[in-house]
Order: C-alpha cells, then structure tokens, then sequence
C-alpha cells in the first residue's frame, strides 16, 4: 500500500473497530455477517489489508451508519438513525403479511400510548 493511504486505511481500520466493539461484536461474529474469514477482518481493523470499496456498504448496513461516517466524511455527532438491531426487526416486520402486520403495529402503538402518559 503506498504510504499515503496508510494513515486512511489506518483511520478506517480504527473506525470499524470501534462501531464494532459499539455494537458487542466480536471479530469472529462480524467476519461471518460480512462472509470472510477472521483473520482478513483483523487485517482490515489494523491496516495490514485494504477493505474493499464494495464491502463499506455492507458495514455501514451492519452498523446503522452511512458510508461517509465510515471513510471520515462526517463526525458521527448526527442521529444514525434506527439502530442496526431495531432496522433488523422492522425489515422482519415488513416481510410478514399484511394481517401480522397491523397486530404489530397495533401493539406498538398501545405500548407508545401508555409510555406517553
């Protein structure tokens, strides 16, 4: 890697690791989501190895934020918007069928009632 990129690939590298640990994973469980082996994960976090343009997408699904905050192009200090857990749910949400799906939002909204009392 020429010189000039490390400290870039450095500073990503640091930056996933920290949504990582963010996020309780481990490098093994975020390997598997990402479909690579541990070790090129690890290369990754500490600049030994490049990621691939194509994976950020995926890494910014998995951690709840956009591809500019993951290359550096925004601090972050923004809203993320829904945490990668909770978007997980509502995509499972809106697979179900129609019928499940206004049960669902029929508890919701009985549980966001009562909390805004």
């Amino acid at each position: 890697m020429p010189a000039n990129d490390e400290p870039f690939f450095r500073a990503l590298g640091a930056r996933i690791a920290a949504l990582r640990k963010e996020q309780g994973l481990s490098q093994q469980a975020l390997a598997e989501q990402l479909g690579i082996p541990q070790q090129t994960y690890a290369n990754y976090e500490v600049a030994r190895a490049r990621i691939p343009a194509s994976m950020l997408p995926q890494l910014g699904r998995i951690f709840g934020v956009g591809v500019d905050e993951l290359l550096g192009l925004r601090n972050g200090t923004g809203k993320r918007g829904p945490a990668p857990k909770f978007q997980k749910q509502l995509e499972r949400i809106a697979q179900l069928p129609r019928a499940k799906q206004r049960v669902v939002i029929e508890m919701l909204d009985g549980v966001l009632a009562q909390t805004s009392r």
